[in-house]
């Protein structure tokens, strides 16, 4: 598409400029020129001065400028000519064709389309239009995956940007993005069948490529799939939930799936006030803070355990009236029997609140 951008543009050039002009890839092959014979032919001289500098360089009669995005150029133009005229012109044309090249890229490039529905930056009317233009099938099941670099022990010499890429190498289908230092972006497209324990593998073998490979570890969140482009916002904000309450609620994982919070999700999303007030009316007798760190962690088995005290007692390697007297303890404190059902998901309601909490969330 930018060789077909290039020749349009030196063909309308050309006549006014009066000497033969073009451009010249990464390769030193001749993409786009005046002369339409020249097209396709290679100069590996000029890739080696294309690689040693960014500026205007001479070779074989003709003045050269190069221009591009990277750190090494993608292309250059080149004019017919070595006196000051010609450099002129080269620095015009490079400046001309960069300018349009980039305009082009961001309004065709469908990588940076869909990187913008993702950060909501696109209204939802234009997005329908857009996405017809860049030829996005409405049929198409999309997930996206937030992949959150913790610790990265290679030293920087890969980056776990650059791994996801070539994980995913087809463009065409998948899309990989930073959105900060720490944060990439995968929209996948899945099939229409896919389970969020199928998205799940997906995350963990690029989790165990990262760590295994690259001694990388991340943390991933997984959005729910969706059908087209424009609740691709939706998918991604489930994803950054995922992670955020997986940090407060479940520290020891690494995938989090919006699908699988439970009840988390819906703390998670609950007023500080409310919450406060929760736990006040919960233990009206004694605070949560009254509970010892022994109390706790029988409390955690007995819910582990389906509120088995045979089990529960066994997993604790301690005597079934033991476990017993400590859950009268338990309900002589807190006033909540934790052997009836009701009582129990209160209780267990109230712990992830208090966890929440200490989270120090900053809603109000």
């Amino acid at each position: 598409m930018s060789n077909r951008l290039f020749q349009g543009l030196i063909h309308q050039l050309r006549d006014t400029m009066d000497c033969v002009i073009g451009v010249v890839d990464s390769t030193g092959t001749i993409i786009a020129c005046s002369e339409l014979s020249k097209i396709g032919t290679a100069n590996e001289f000029v890739t080696m001065d294309l690689n040693d500098t960014h500026d205007t360089f001479i070779r074989d009669g003709y003045t050269y400028k190069s221009f591009g995005s990277h750190i090494k150029p993608d292309y250059a133009v080149f004019v017919d000519g070595v006196d000051e005229t010609a450099a002129k012109y080269a620095n015009i044309m490079a400046i001309t064709l960069s300018s349009i090249k980039q305009y082009y890229d961001e309004k065709y490039d469908r990588n940076n389309f869909i990187k913008n529905v993702v950060l909501d930056n696109v209204l939802p009317g234009d997005i329908v239009v857009k996405a017809r233009e860049l030829h996005f099938s409405a049929d198409v099941t999309r997930a996206v995956l937030l992949i959150r670099v913790v610790s990265s022990g290679n030293g920087g010499e890969v980056s776990a940007y650059d791994v996801v890429q070539n994980l995913f190498p087809d463009k065409t289908k998948d899309f990989v993005f930073n959105i900060t230092e720490s944060d990439i972006v995968l929209v996948k497209e899945v099939k229409p069948s896919t389970e969020s324990k199928d998205l799940e593998k997906l995350a963990r073998s690029i989790s165990d490529t990262l760590s295994g490979e690259f001694y990388t570890r991340v943390t991933i969140g997984i959005g729910t799939p969706i059908v087209g482009v424009k609740d691709l916002a939706r998918s991604f904000k489930e994803a950054q939930t995922s992670l955020e309450v997986g940090k407060v609620f479940d520290t020891e994982k690494t995938i989090v799936s919006y699908d699988n919070l439970g009840i988390a999700r819906l703390i998670y999303h609950l007023p500080t006030t409310l919450c406060e007030t929760f736990l006040a009316e919960v233990f009206k007798k004694n605070s949560i803070e009254s509970l010892d760190h022994e109390t706790l962690f029988t409390i955690q088995k007995f819910f582990e355990n389906s509120l088995n005290v045979s089990e529960t007692s066994r997993k604790l390697f301690v005597h079934r009236n033991t476990l017993v007297y400590r859950l009268e303890k338990i309900k002589k404190l807190t006033g909540l029997d934790l052997r009836e059902f009701d009582h129990a998901i209160v209780f267990k309601i109230a712990l992830m609140v208090k966890k929440y909490l200490s989270s120090n969330p900053t809603k109000f």
